[in-house]
């Protein structure tokens, strides 16, 4: 953070005020556009809502902060100056960007005194391909997936308020990690910045923290670094404390978990001085806050001094690693064992700063391996965290990939990155046997096949001749499981393989946890079992898993199980490779996981709430014509849908189009639409369709499209389409 970086900061006073109640935030969030951008209902049954459209050329107006000016697509965005900070107020636009839930339980909690580790985003100044907030088509976008490893992730810019994408917050959330957005000031703007709202009163610096609070709390972000770099005045300086304390207060009492930290930079007398430790000098900064983030050029005498001033709060102090390794740095690069080998010694958590050092200066080509190499070297230090709440669903998807599947069947092919839809990612690594066998298992991410998703995990291992089986644990849970859970495990094998695929998983509290549909206890451990795999699932959930174990499309496997628990803490999750029948040499094998479901038996026959209240807005039209030479002129439809449904239910949203025939109109009933196309997925009840192909519809008649919304509940379980939301759009050409 030492680096230069781009300001335009002015500077500006604002009297402070009341922080808005949560109750108001959720409204504004849901809030639809605005009524005259709505197009006009004109008929509506308990299915289906139509709206009629006059197609225009002259476009509704859109916001430039929240639409990319080229294509209308929803985007994260930054706040450039005090001014911009202090006039912000919840918008109609904004909901595209807010995130779906706060972070998944967790097990230890963040407030543990166990040393944490926070990783530092900072990429090209950030707001790249993770700013399209419903994805976009990069072919090699960078992607974090070792999200069991870190507690707190800040997405970092140069931008005077840095609001993280929606897409790291809601992967982040997925893994039960907070999330911290930036607050910088620097060079000489930055002094007048800070001068503006830190030397006056308390109504000056209440105000920007006020703010700062609201933000966090309105797109669900657990809250902010501050880093101040550059010199302050007196006054100014003498008011920081104060400026943390109100911040900090303020943002526990409205964010669950919120946390202010410190960067290492500005001195008690104003000096901009990196210290590269906590001392004398700075202390009144972190007794301020939740913590303090040091800069990287230390050395082990650094952080000797420091034990002496944190006190009880080592886990408060969070030592930076520059992994890229600029200037007098311990360790950095594949080296940044070395950095983390002395943190722990002292029992301090670590931050590492810009991990993405593998992404942006080693080949692209290798960017997966580079990845697990960088992690893997770093395991030993950092301590996980665990899952601790259901449903417990993930496909292994990152969240990108080289085409789209869809329950085992292709949706699409090419390119396409959305960091909301990376699924909860397992242990990574290599794990051999113990003693003198060569056995041994490998987990990776993998491109080349899915089946929900862009991605699917990788194992390879090795059965030696002496040992029966190998297993890999792929999760740490720590959930307090109710009375019967449905466990669903998709697989496949590659190649001739023959091995037993077999999930198992372990339970706590053994003393008094009893076990039903079990068939295996392992003699490793009295709390490792295998549940007995079901032939057809049990009647009551027949809706929802149909597929128990038959053989898949694209030679997919399902495995379901049903365990009856009580009194139990379920801990981990493995999946265990044993040998076939008779074989009596060495065993190789490849297998691909696609989808692993934990989830309590009785929230299946929980009914699920509609999608309501769909509507269309912002429409755009655009002309076009085909590319058969002579064919009729088409048209590019841009629009933004609407809907209502419970979030805390839903792991997404599927949206849909049908593209009927022309000539329809009210009266007459829709024409017969063609198959559902998948357009994109929403994280937020709003969609913004962009481009879409439609016929030009005859003088006198109507075209005809139908746009279609599909829940994904959380459980991971397909929603018939007679339950989707539904809404179509008549369009005809202006009278001349």
């Amino acid at each position: 953070m030492e680096e230069a970086g781009t300001g335009t900061r002015t500077a500006a006073r604002r009297q402070g005020r009341r922080m808005r109640a949560p109750a108001t935030l959720e409204k504004q969030r849901d809030r639809r556009p605005a009524g005259r951008l709505t197009r006009r209902r004109i008929e509506e049954d308990r299915e289906e809502a139509v709206f009629r459209e006059v197609v225009s050329f002259t476009p509704d107006p859109l916001p430039v902060r929240y639409y990319d000016k080229d294509t209308t697509r929803p985007i994260s965005f930054y706040l450039s100056s005090l001014e911009e900070l202090l006039a912000w107020r919840p918008d109609a636009e904004d909901g595209f960007n807010v995130a779906l839930g706060p972070p998944e339980c967790r097990q230890p909690p963040l407030s543990s005194r166990r040393p944490r580790t926070l990783m530092c985003h900072d990429m090209m100044g950030g707001y790249l391909d993770d700013k399209f907030i419903q994805g976009s088509a990069t072919q090699t976008p960078y992607s974090f997936y070792h999200w069991q490893y870190i507690d707190i992730f800040v997405y970092f810019s140069h931008h005077t308020v840095t609001i993280p994408p929606v897409g790291w917050t809601n992967a982040a959330h997925r893994h039960g990690v907070c999330v911290l957005g930036t607050f910088i000031t620097e060079w000489k703007d930055g002094e007048r910045l800070c001068q503006a709202f830190l030397a006056g009163d308390e109504h000056s610096y209440r105000a920007v923290a006020d703010q700062l609070v609201l933000i966090a709390q309105f797109f669900r972000f657990d809250g902010w670094l501050i880093n101040i770099e550059n010199s302050l005045s007196l006054a100014a300086v003498g008011n920081v404390p104060h400026f943390l304390q109100y911040l900090t207060s303020q943002l526990h009492q409205q964010v669950p978990g919120g946390m202010v930290l410190w960067y290492d930079s500005v001195v008690s007398s104003g000096q901009l001085k990196w210290q590269n430790e906590l001392n004398e000098q700075n202390r009144v900064f972190f007794d301020s806050c939740d913590g303090f983030f040091t800069n990287y050029n230390w050395r082990e005498e650094h952080l000797e001094r420091t034990l002496g001033q944190a006190g009880q709060r080592l886990a408060d102090v969070y030592v930076g690693v520059d992994v890229f390794a600029r200037g007098n740095v311990v360790g950095g690069r594949f080296d940044t064992n070395k950095s983390l080998e002395l943190i722990r010694k002292h029992g301090f958590s670590a931050a590492l700063f810009a991990p993405g050092w593998v992404y942006e200066c080693l080949e692209k080509g290798n960017f997966f391996q580079n990845q697990d190499k960088f992690w893997s070297l770093l395991e030993r230090y950092l301590p996980t965290h665990s899952i601790c709440s259901l449903p417990f669903v993930t496909s292994f998807c990152l969240g990108m990939g080289t085409r789209r599947v869809y329950y085992g069947q292709e949706e699409a092919v090419g390119p396409w990155y959305h960091p909301s839809a990376q699924e909860i990612q397992p242990l990574f690594g290599e794990h051999r046997l113990e003693g003198d066998g060569q056995g041994w298992v490998k987990t990776h991410c993998c491109l080349e096949d899915a089946w929900n998703g862009g991605s699917s995990l990788l194992i390879r291992g090795l059965i030696p001749p002496e040992v029966g089986n190998v297993a890999v644990r792929l999760f740490s849970l720590q959930v307090p499981v109710p009375p019967k859970i449905f466990v669903s495990l998709v697989y496949k094998l590659e190649g001739p393989s023959a091995v037993g695929v077999a999930l198992e998983l372990t339970t706590g509290d053994a003393g008094s946890c009893h076990v039903g549909g079990i068939s295996v206890l392992s003699a490793e451990t009295s709390s490792r079992r295998s549940p007995r795999p079901l032939r057809v699932p049990p009647t009551k959930l027949a809706k929802w898993v149909g597929r128990c174990g038959q053989q898949l499309s694209g030679g997919w496997v399902q495995r379901c199980y049903e365990v009856t628990l009580r009194g139990c803490l379920l801990q981990d999750l493995f999946v265990n490779f044993s040998r076939p029948p008779g074989s009596q040499k060495e065993e190789n094998f490849i297998c691909r996981l696609g989808e692993l479901q934990v989830v309590d038996a009785n929230s299946l026959l929980t009914p699920l709430p509609q999608v309501q209240a769909v509507t269309v807005s912002h429409v755009r039209w655009q002309p076009f014509a085909s590319e058969r030479e002579g064919g009729p002129a088409g048209l590019r439809l841009s629009c933004t849908l609407h809907w209502a449904y419970l979030l805390p239910r839903v792991r997404c949203f599927r949206i849909h189009c049908c593209r009927g025939s022309e000539g329809g109109s009210p009266s007459s009933g829709p024409s017969q639409p063609g198959r559902p196309r998948l357009l994109g997925l929403a994280f937020v009840n709003r969609y913004r369709i962009v481009g879409l192909a439609v016929a030009a519809a005859e003088p006198g008649q109507d075209g005809r499209v139908e746009f279609l919304v599909e829940p994904v509940p959380k459980e991971g379980f397909l929603v018939p389409q007679a339950e989707w939301g539904k809404a179509a759009m008549l369009y005809s050409m202006p009278r001349t």
